[in-house]
């Protein structure tokens, strides 16, 4: 089970949407939010399952996924410190329609459902910062459903390296994705089988398009890549 800690929510500093509370929801906010740490690949929730709460990422990172043909998942998304999620269910009021797992070791406070849903009704500037995540969200979704079932293999792998890059960044040499997925995760974000995944990678690393190094991944021709991406 993961490990519950009630303690001030700090996140309030992190993140704009929460600049607009007032004095007295920022006082409820710290006061009613749990801090929980999972262990790598740990579940977090599961499709279907009632929300209790809204949730926000402090450290580690966390897949967003449903689970496909033959419980095959599919990565709808990766989640990095400070993003909001689990919040479109409490929303809607229904169960959650993907699943959720820490990717590593990762931070994760909680803030009650009905906290959350009373400051929608009652802060106009916070809940328009909510509609403006849910659109950007939206548009996200819409263009990945593009990349997934229009865009060939090599294009579709091009793609799930670029946002990584663009997610997470790169690390110091400026080139290696600070993101170390292993190859079944990769396909999984990608929509192909792992096998499809390492042999066109194996193809972008033959054309000096990546460097590979175990799971560390080397984008040494980003416009080649963006390219591909865009060609599909």
């Amino acid at each position: 089970m993961p490990n519950i800690i009630q303690e001030n929510a700090h996140f309030l500093d992190n993140d704009p949407l929460w600049a607009v509370l007032t004095a007295e929801e920022r006082q409820t906010v710290q006061k009613e939010s749990t801090i929980v740490r999972y262990g790598k690949n740990e579940q977090i929730y599961r499709e279907e399952d009632i929300p209790e709460a809204v949730m926000m990422l402090v450290s580690g990172k966390v897949r967003i996924y449903k689970e496909g043909i033959g419980q095959r998942p599919q990565i709808i998304r990766m989640l990095k410190p400070n993003e909001l999620f689990a919040y479109r269910a409490v929303i809607a009021g229904d169960g959650f329609n993907t699943s959720a797992s820490a990717f590593e070791d990762s931070v994760v406070y909680r803030l009650p459902k009905d906290t959350f849903l009373r400051i929608i009704r009652n802060n106009s500037e916070f809940c328009f910062r909510m509609m403006v995540i849910m659109a950007k969200n939206l548009a996200f979704s819409e263009l990945q459903t593009v990349n997934l079932t229009q865009k060939h293999i090599r294009g579709r792998l091009a793609e799930s390296l670029l946002t990584l890059k663009n997610k997470y960044g790169v690390d110091d040499d400026g080139v290696t994705i600070s993101m170390y997925m292993s190859r079944e995760d990769l396909a999984n974000l990608s929509n192909m089988t792992t096998s499809n995944a390492i042999r066109t990678l194996s193809q972008f690393a033959s054309e000096g398009i990546v460097g590979i190094d175990g799971r560390k991944i080397k984008l040494l021709n980003e416009p080649a890549l963006t390219r591909i991406s865009r060609l599909g």
